[in-house]
């Protein structure tokens, strides 16, 4: 696939933390539109845990795809695909580093909540946690409630939170994004925050520490 047809294929993934070699679990990053790898690693210094590494992938132009999320799937791609792709290469990065799923949360703001939703809705499995900070299922209401979703979450942990209202995000798709998670197996639990800004906020990341401290429960040196 060309890089036209796949712009985020070529990206880096950044990384802060211990060495992927010898980290006990993995929090994968998503940045959302017009930010960076780098700014979305600023949360590692708030989900701070000795052994876990950090791993930031770039968007191509600093945004995953270029219209919002509420549109039809169509309008976004082939970003979308792209998009998703290149989270996918990071789980992949953490799991041939020997990490397994479970110790493998995926946690995202905004656009990158949004995509971090959709990945796992995509590629289910038992992993570590989804931390959805101001996000959703992406594609319109009707392409979201039409999609059959096979997968089994095994109860993992997930959580969205988000403003009410908020900008870019209704929270109509949020509750609908909880439901279709928590129908494939989450543990899933919401919060709603009237009036809140499009940022992220302490309790919010404090329900995402709980997740991210989760990780290492009964993990072994390696």
């Amino acid at each position: 696939m060309s890089q036209v047809q796949d712009p985020h294929r070529d990206q880096h993934i950044f990384r802060v933390g211990a060495p992927l070699e010898e980290a006990l679990g993995a929090v994968v990053l998503i940045h959302g539109r017009g930010a960076s790898a780098e700014d979305i690693l600023g949360l590692s210094r708030e989900l701070d845990h000795p052994g876990l590494v950090y791993l930031a992938p770039q968007a191509a132009n600093h945004t995953w795809y270029p219209n919002s999320f509420l549109v039809p799937t169509g309008q976004n791609e082939p970003w979308l695909s792209s998009a998703i792709a290149k989270v996918k290469s990071t789980v992949t990065m953490a799991l041939a580093a020997g990490i397994p799923e479970s110790r493998i949360a995926i946690c995202g703001f905004s656009q990158g909540a949004c995509l971090s939703t959709e990945f796992v809705a995509r590629y289910p499995a038992r992993y570590g946690g989804l931390i959805a900070l101001t996000g959703g299922l992406i594609g319109t209401s009707e392409e979201v409630a039409a999609q059959t979703r096979t997968g089994n979450l095994g109860g993992m942990p997930a959580f969205f939170g988000s403003g009410d209202p908020d900008p870019h995000v209704p929270w109509q798709r949020v509750e609908q994004s909880a439901a279709i998670l928590k129908a494939m197996g989450a543990e899933v639990s919401t919060e709603r925050y009237p009036g809140r800004p499009h940022t992220v906020t302490r309790v919010e990341l404090e329900h995402a520490n709980e997740i991210v401290g989760n990780l290492l429960a009964g993990a072994v040196s390696r």
